[in-house]
């Protein structure tokens, strides 16, 4: 049924859609503006650089946490008052972990700003999917190039406040912006349909147990990319056992449960599951790759952090354009050509990663790699993420927060079990490099299932 609000004033679609890509584009610039910054925010607090290095660590925690609430969360009481709210959180957290002067209590800060930041993309995808009929495939193809800008463009901006300003202003850039997206949304942003609101309860037992479980996988991968990593230290084996133990306890107890926190098919029901495990993989385990990239080029090549950002931008750019020519594309390819096409690119620019560069710059070889793993990550986001939400788009926000949750695990086990594994070894850049060929066996290994992935043509 039509919402009637709208029969009086039709959708500002493209009003709505910069409302929305802003918001993801803040939220992904603050998850690697912060890294930049860490030197001056622990000489500014006068801490050490293993509390500074948790504010980072606490926007993790609170973004892949707080991911299925958030987007439950919207499902229940409306995208609409989700995201202005999620907004109004980050921006609040903003100002206030710039006016810190206490690294604790910073830190407390970036999780609750992580919290706001978690709601963004579940209530931004289910805003489009309601009100955007049937070009939401094509805008939602479009939010990857967002999350791609955010990347590129934070540890610039972060830079820049660094040398010109100083460490509270990567915070305070949020509050001006995050007030001009609530002052846009409030205005263009139509008013969640009456059947938005669910009377059924959350599930805060679900709730609980999955929370517990994802934070005590996140502790179980900081500590094994820590200083000590071995697999038998109590820091990574004991936060790991209660993980496995609370997401055993969520998988038995959303079978039982009549109205579930998340519906067992959305685990690993048929289409569902394919698309998880090619979003830990495609999605996660790709951009993990590409975040050691720096790490890579100083311990092979001995290029420097100037250089190494080059190369993340070479990655950020062939991303933002794939993604917008995919998105166009996408109606004619459907999902699993783009996948197949994507992921190839993606193996292939791995392995280019790994092979030495001889008789050519090391800066240009790598700049290379980097390259085809962004037009790969370009070409695949946008079919990944409509594959999974054409398959119950009324549940869109749930959908894209599992999605976005999936590749922040693949990221994290990525990145924490390389870390550990180069860390122990003896020559560095030579395992890094067979960290690359792992990666892109994965990927090949893993196409069989893009067979499974539920193909449309088409508007859905």
């Amino acid at each position: 049924m039509a919402n009637p609000l709208e029969e009086i004033q039709p959708v500002r679609r493209t009003a709505v859609f910069v409302i929305v890509i802003s918001a993801l584009l803040i939220s992904s610039i603050d998850s690697t503006i912060v890294a930049t910054a860490l030197h001056s925010l622990q000489r500014g607090l006068n801490t050490t650089v293993d509390w500074a290095g948790w504010t980072i660590t606490a926007y993790s925690f609170g973004i892949v946490v707080m991911l299925p609430i958030s987007g439950k969360l919207s499902e229940r009481y409306g995208n609409r008052r989700v995201f202005l709210c999620s907004v109004a959180a980050f921006t609040a957290a903003s100002l206030l972990c710039g006016l810190c002067d206490n690294i604790y209590a910073l830190i407390a800060l970036r999780a609750v700003q992580a919290a706001g930041g978690a709601g963004f993309t579940p209530a931004a995808t289910g805003i489009i999917v309601e009100h955007f009929g049937n070009a939401r495939d094509r805008a939602l193809g479009l939010f990857g190039s967002a999350f791609a800008v955010g990347a590129m463009t934070g540890p610039i901006f972060g830079g820049f406040f660094v040398a010109y300003w100083d460490w509270r202003g990567v915070f305070f850039v949020n509050v001006p912006i995050g007030l001009a997206i609530i002052g846009a949304g409030l205005h263009y942003i139509p008013h969640d349909r009456p059947n938005a609101l669910k009377s059924r309860s959350m599930d805060a037992i679900g709730i609980l147990q999955l929370g517990a479980g994802l934070l005590a996988a996140m502790l179980a991968a900081t500590a094994l990319s820590g200083e000590g990593r071995q697999l038998w230290s109590p820091a990574f084996a004991v936060p790991l056992v209660v993980s496995v133990a609370a997401l055993g306890l969520f998988l038995r107890h959303v079978h039982r449960q009549p109205e579930p926190f998340i519906m067992p098919r959305f685990i690993y029901g048929p289409g569902f599951a394919t698309m998880n495990v090619l979003n830990v993989l495609y999605g996660g385990v790709s951009s993990g790759a590409v975040a050691l990239v720096p790490l890579y080029a100083a311990n092979r090549y001995g290029i420097g952090p100037i250089g190494a950002a080059t190369l993340l931008m070479a990655q950020g750019a062939a991303s933002i354009v794939f993604s917008i020519a995919a998105s166009m594309a996408l109606r004619r390819t459907g999902y699993r050509l783009p996948l197949y096409v994507g992921g190839s690119i993606i193996a292939v620019g791995a392995i280019l990663l790994a092979l030495p560069a001889r008789g050519i710059p090391p800066n240009v070889w790598l700049a290379g790699g980097t390259f085809l793993i962004g037009v790969g990550n370009g070409i695949v986001n946008p079919a990944g993420r409509n594959a999974g939400l054409m398959l119950a788009p009324q549940n869109s926000s749930t959908l894209a927060a599992l999605r976005t949750m999936a590749r922040q695990i693949g990221t994290m086990i990525c990145v924490s079990i390389a870390t550990a594994i180069i860390a122990a070894s003896a020559a560095p850049g030579d395992v890094h490099a067979w960290v690359y060929v792992v990666a892109a066996a994965l990927l090949v290994l893993a196409m069989p299932l893009i067979a499974r992935v539920p193909e449309h043509r088409g508007a859905w």
